[in-house]
C-alpha cells in the first residue's frame, strides 16, 4: 500500500466540475508516503489548535498535549502571557511537563534537574560544575518554542513554519463561527471538567470528514432518532438537514461548516419537555440573554440552528446539542487518537449545566449514541480499502451539481480535500 500517488492534472484528487464528479484515491488513507508528506507539509505549516485559554485560567498553570506529532506544553507564565513550548529538556531530552495538567512555577527535568519557568526559560540546574561560565547565558539553553502561538477568542493555536502567515488570515470565515460560539457567553467560555481519549483504526481524515457529514444521519445514527421519539416526542423525527433549513459552506482555507436546526435541546437555548418546567425557565432566560446582547437575529442564530464546524486540518467544534472540541492525532495510516472536550459559558445556570453534560456524554461522548457508531463506521472504511487496487477511488460529489448546497451535500469534504490537495501537490 505505499506505492507513490497517481498524480494528475487536478494534482491527486479527481475535481471534475463539468460533469460533477469529485474522486479521493483510498491509497490517501493507507500509504506511509502519504502520512510522512502530510506532517510535512500540513501539520508542520499550518495553525494546529493546541488548547483553550480556560484550561489554563491562572498564572503558571500548564497543560501538555500531544499537538500535531509534537509534544507541547501550553502555560500561561507568571506574567499571565500565554506561552507554548516543546515538552522536551534542553539537556538530554526528557519530558519535562509529565502531568496532563497543573500549577508550578517551574517544570523540573527529572533526568538531570534543569528547571524551567512557564515562560521555558531555564532558570536552574543542581550542579554548574563542568560548564562554562557563559554556558547557560542569553537564554541558549531555555526550552524551544515553536515558531508561532496565537489566541482567537480564547481559542490557542500554534503554527511550526517561520513563514506562516498570520492566525486571522488562516481562520477565514472559519473566524465568524468562532464568534458564534464564543458569543453564547457574556463573560467568557471555558471547558468543563475532565475530558474523553479514544482512538480508532482508520486513518486521521475519515474523522474529519465524518464530522460533517449529514449525509450519514439518518442512517448510522438511526437509534438516535427513535430514541428521540420516544422521549421528546413533541419534535419530529423526520430530520434530514436538507429541509430543516440546513447548509453547508465552504469558509476558506480547507475550512468548512454544516449548520441546521434539529429536534433536540440546546443547552443555548432549546427547550425540550424532558427538560421540564424549571428547564423551560432557565432556558428562556438564557434566550432572552442572548437577545439584549446579540439581537434577535444573531439570538434566534446562536440558539436555534447547530453547526458542525470544521478547522483545517484536525480541530472539530460540534456546536449541536452540547458543546464540543475534538482534535485527533495521526499516528499511522490507520491509526488516530482523539480528544474531546465540553465547552460551555462560564456563568452558566447548575441545571442547564446538567442538561448540557447530560446531552454532552448520551450522544458524543465515547459510550453514547453517536460515536460508536461512528467508530464502527469509519474502521469498516478502513477495512474496505485493503481492496486496492482493483477499486481505486471513493466519491464525494453529492451536491455537485446544486446551485446551492443543502445540508446533507459534501461540500464540506470536498472544501478539506482541495486545501488537502493543494498543499500535497505543491
Amino acid at each position: 500500500m505505499n506505492m507513490p500517488l497517481d498524480r494528475g492534472p487536478d494534482g491527486f484528487i479527481r475535481d471534475d466540475r463539468q460533469n460533477n464528479e469529485f474522486l479521493v484515491p483510498r491509497q490517501a488513507f493507507t500509504s506511509d508516503e502519504v502520512l510522512a508528506a502530510e506532517r510535512e507539509r500540513i501539520f508542520s505549516t499550518c495553525w494546529i489548535y493546541a488548547a483553550h485559554a480556560s484550561e489554563i485560567p491562572e498564572n503558571n498553570d500548564y497543560v501538555s498535549r500531544k499537538v500535531g506529532g509534537r509534544e507541547l506544553i501550553i502555560a500561561r507564565d507568571s506574567d499571565g502571557n500565554i506561552n507554548a513550548m516543546f515538552n522536551t529538556c534542553s539537556h538530554r531530552g526528557a519530558m519535562v511537563g509529565r502531568e496532563p495538567k497543573g500549577n508550578n512555577k517551574a517544570l523540573v527535568c527529572p533526568y538531570h534537574g534543569w528547571t524551567f519557568d512557564m515562560a521555558g526559560k531555564m532558570v536552574g540546574q543542581p550542579a554548574d560544575s563542568g560548564f562554562p561560565d557563559d554556558f547557560f547565558a542569553d537564554g541558549k539553553k531555555d526550552l524551544t518554542h515553536p515558531a508561532h502561538v496565537d489566541v482567537y477568542r480564547d481559542f490557542i493555536f500554534v503554527n511550526f513554519d517561520r513563514a506562516a502567515g498570520t492566525l486571522v488570515d488562516y481562520l477565514a470565515d472559519a473566524a465568524d463561527y468562532l464568534d458564534i460560539v464564543a458569543d453564547q457567553s457574556a463573560i467568557g467560555m471555558e471547558v468543563t471538567e475532565g475530558w474523553q481519549e479514544y482512538s480508532m483504526d482508520a486513518n486521521w481524515k475519515l474523522l474529519v470528514e465524518n464530522s460533517a457529514d449529514g449525509y450519514h444521519a439518518i442512517t448510522t445514527h438511526a437509534s438516535y432518532f427513535d430514541y428521540l421519539q420516544a422521549t421528546n416526542g413533541a419534535f419530529r423525527t423526520d430530520f434530514n438537514p436538507t429541509d430543516v433549513g440546513g447548509r453547508c459552506h465552504s469558509l476558506g482555507n480547507g475550512h468548512a461548516v454544516i449548520e441546521y436546526g434539529a429536534p433536540w435541546g440546546r443547552p443555548v437555548a432549546q427547550w425540550v419537555p424532558q427538560w421540564g418546567d424549571e428547564g423551560k425557565v432557565a432556558v428562556e432566560k438564557l434566550k432572552a440573554d442572548l437577545v439584549e446582547r446579540h439581537g434577535e437575529e444573531r439570538a434566534a442564530r446562536i440558539a436555534e440552528k447547530n453547526r458542525n464546524i470544521l478547522i483545517f486540518p484536525n480541530l472539530v467544534i460540534n456546536d449541536i446539542m452540547a458543546l464540543t472540541i475534538r482534535t485527533f492525532q495521526p499516528i499511522s495510516t490507520d491509526y488516530m487518537e482523539i480528544r474531546a472536550v465540553s465547552l460551555a459559558p462560564k456563568e452558566e445556570h447548575p441545571d442547564v449545566r446538567r442538561y448540557r453534560q447530560y446531552n454532552f456524554l448520551e450522544f458524543l461522548g465515547p459510550a453514547g449514541f453517536a460515536t460508536p457508531d461512528d467508530v464502527e463506521m469509519l474502521q469498516l472504511c478502513q477495512m474496505g480499502y485493503q481492496n486496492m487496487p482493483e477499486v481505486v477511488w471513493n466519491d464525494i460529489s453529492k451536491g455537485m451539481n446544486r446551485a446551492e448546497n443543502m445540508g446533507d451535500d459534501e461540500l464540506q469534504m470536498r472544501s478539506f480535500w482541495r486545501r488537502w490537495n493543494e498543499l500535497m501537490s505543491a
